[in-house]
């Protein structure tokens, strides 16, 4: 069998070489930049690098394969040799979904897409529609959180491989789970990024908080473009994914008249067609400009959705009470009425951390929720604090409860952070795996003088080089089996299963929102169709108006699931006096019109309501 190995090197001078199993065989190079020799007898596994020039051998920067590691020789990969059991799959919607955000090296104990397989029933009974991978493209070292990725072709070796990587999604298609993959197209890795020494992958024309930026539209630009939207296409075409979540889209520098995110559009929708099934791109973006998720014919760039770090933001703020930094201008109820029904916060207002305007306003008419992606946690929220300590360490069960019912029935997508089901107490920290002393030294004191501005002791910060900080990132599974966790993990199931099962609450239509709270007593209550969903902030008891009168043939007395710090119920059944209460409101002119509910301190209940 022979391979036809090929290149581009338009920075090579003289020659470049494919090395193949330790042979060097010459390549004939083209006006375009590209390089190109077959060769006999190169088959599945076989190892080759280039040589630019009589240098040191690289790896091939479309490497499908790095069996030793980004550092080592790629290897010959063949996508035909394994036996997909997914032919019936045909794609998952984004709107209605429910996404898991995971990180395959601490989600299990081995840390390995095999042993993520053996979690998947769990997330299925949990109601997951899409799991979200954090970044996969094989980095330096054995653990790190992936986005030092410098391989981008190829599956990091340590988590399994493409094979790995594989299997996964054939497993979670058989679940009826669609699989979103962490892609980084902003930047790559410091250590062992070869690119520049191949061609003009970057450009000194703009700074990023990584380095160099990414040339996407000086000279040389064409191909690099390429390599991204080559990238992007053979994940769903070869790996069968059915998402991408690109990061830090406003990182992308790019003046062209069709920026890079649009061609990524335009590219994935004609590949959808083609392979019969939806195909979904989510961005990562801090403009908080809605032209991001405007489909192109209106326009927009024609990303289908996009993480809304405002949501976060306000209920983050006012769940903990924290003001620092960009959660500022975050923490009232007026400013989560205003994320629930718009969307934004900043869109046209003045930031104070940004200490300028800042965000478009959504045109909420035309724009429907689940285009943008709603957490309480996720991997920056929680890794990008100085301890990684998750929301369980500062909030109680009851508040955890509570803000789980505020996301699960929001108009957004949720998204929810691997562990956060059942609340749990292990941290996400940062970690690194850098074998370079002077990087590790670099990334080692860059973090705790970060924190050491913010008024942390640095000695606090754990060491992102220790390999303790890794292990004690790790889902510690016994949480989900011990009575509170039990306990909390059954209330996220019901509400992802009420979700589904009730219009109102499925509903994606932003401008049919309507939030009423006080500010005082810390109550809010949404307002989602024929349902109310009522929550209590305040630790004392408080008694919330409805706006309406309550369906009683909803569940318990119209009541058709709530939290009570005391236990939860689910059902109509036996309850004890303290459940909450809907109850006539002495003022109403009607006095058999339940229009009020009694709720308990950091509770939640969602009411059937008539029309």
């Amino acid at each position: 069998m022979a391979t036809t190995f090929e290149v581009w090197a338009p920075l090579a001078r003289e020659q470049v070489q494919v090395e193949v199993d330790g042979s060097a065989v010459p390549m004939t190079g083209s006006d375009d930049g590209w390089w190109r020799a077959r060769v006999d007898q190169a088959t599945h596994g076989t190892p080759y690098s280039f040589r630019l020039d009589g240098g040191d051998p690289r790896p091939d920067p479309r490497s499908r394969w790095q069996p030793e590691g980004v550092p080592g020789p790629s290897a010959v990969y063949d996508h035909g040799r394994f036996s997909w059991t997914d032919q019936g799959w045909r794609g998952t919607p984004l709107p209605g979904a429910v996404i898991y955000e995971l990180h395959v090296g601490t989600f299990t104990p081995d840390g390995t897409l095999q042993s993520a397989v053996d979690r998947l029933d769990h997330l299925a009974a949990l109601g997951v529609t899409l799991i979200e991978l954090l970044p996969l493209a094989a980095f330096p070292g054995h653990h790190g959180w992936g986005y030092d990725g410098v391989g981008l072709y190829a599956v990091h070796q340590a988590y399994g491989g493409p094979d790995g990587l594989k299997t996964f999604v054939d497993a979670c298609h058989a679940r009826g789970i669609g699989v979103c993959l962490d892609v980084v197209y902003n930047h790559l890795g410091p250590a062992h990024n070869y690119l520049s020494e191949f061609g003009p992958y970057f450009t000194h024309k703009y700074a990023t908080p990584w380095g160099q930026a990414v040339n996407l539209d000086d000279p040389g630009s064409d191909e690099v473009r390429r390599f991204i939207v080559g990238n992007a296409l053979g994940w769903f075409r070869d790996f069968h994914v059915d998402a991408l979540r690109l990061d830090a889209v406003h990182a992308l520098h790019d003046e062209r008249a069709v920026p890079i995110l649009e061609e990524l559009s335009q590219q994935v929708d004609a590949a959808a067609a083609t392979l019969g099934r939806p195909l979904w791109l989510i961005a990562e973006s801090d403009r908080n400009d809605p032209r991001t998720v405007t489909p192109r014919e209106s326009g927009g760039l024609g990303i289908h959705a996009q993480w809304d770090d405002d949501v976060h933001h306000a209920l983050h703020a006012l769940l903990t009470g924290e003001r620092d930094g960009y959660y500022g201008d975050f923490g009232s109820l007026p400013c989560l009425a205003k994320t629930m029904t718009r969307a934004f916060f900043h869109d046209g207002t003045w930031s104070s951390f940004r200490g300028r305007v800042h965000g478009r306003p959504v045109d909420v008419e035309h724009t429907a929720g689940w285009r943008f992606v709603a957490a309480l946690q996720n991997h920056d929220q929680i890794g990008n604090r100085a301890a990684g300590d998750r929301l369980s360490a500062t909030l109680s069960d009851d508040q955890l409860a509570v803000a789980a019912g505020l996301l699960l029935t929001s108009p957004y997508t949720p998204m929810l952070f691997m562990g956060e089901e059942w609340g749990a107490g292990t941290p996400w920290q940062y970690f690194t795996d850098f074998a370079d002393p002077d990087l590790a030294e670099a990334v080692r004191n860059g973090r705790r003088n970060e924190f050491a501005d913010h008024g942390w002791n640095p000695e606090d910060v754990p060491d992102p080089q220790d390999e303790g900080t890794f292990r004690a990132s790790r889902l510690d599974w016994n949480e989900p089996e011990k009575e509170t966790g039990a306990r909390l993990l059954d209330w996220y199931t019901t509400l992802i299963r009420l979700r589904r099962e009730l219009p109102g609450l499925a509903d994606p239509r932003l401008y049919r929102v309507e939030v009423t709270y006080d500010e005082d007593a810390r109550w809010v209550m949404i307002r989602r169709g024929d349902l109310g969903v009522v929550a209590n902030l305040a630790g004392a008891p408080a008694t919330v108006p409805l706006g309406a009168v309550v369906d009683e043939t909803a569940g318990r007395d119209g009541v058709v699931l709530a939290w009570h710090p005391d236990d939860t119920h689910t059902a109509p059944g036996s309850h004890p006096s303290s459940y909450p209460s809907p109850t006539s409101d002495a003022n109403s002119a009607d006095k058999d019109d339940v229009t009020q509910i009694q709720l308990p301190g950091h509770s939640l209940a969602i009411v059937g309501l008539r029309p």
